[in-house]
């Protein structure tokens, strides 16, 4: 199965290790810290440009949607 999280991006839901919100775990310091890695690292893939609300991290890379982390879940449980 694949998940739509916005735009033409879909992801293999077996690849999926996470679904986070952006505004509820960038609170902690060490969140901040990985997401700053993976920018330089260039894993970083954004959806588009829109308002970030949720990152999806994949066993290779992080992906930065527009969409709100209790629609792709319910997205990934259809």
């Amino acid at each position: 199965m694949y998940l739509h999280i916005g735009e033409d991006t879909l992801i293999k839901d077996k690849k999926i290790i996470g679904i986070f919100d952006m505004d509820t775990s960038t609170v902690n310091k060490a969140t901040r810290d990985y997401l700053k890695k993976a920018e330089t690292d260039k894993r970083v893939i954004y959806v588009n440009y829109d308002l970030p609300k949720c990152f999806v991290v994949t066993d290779d890379k992080v992906y930065v949607s527009p969409i709100n982390t209790g629609t792709l879940n319910k997205r990934a449980k259809s």
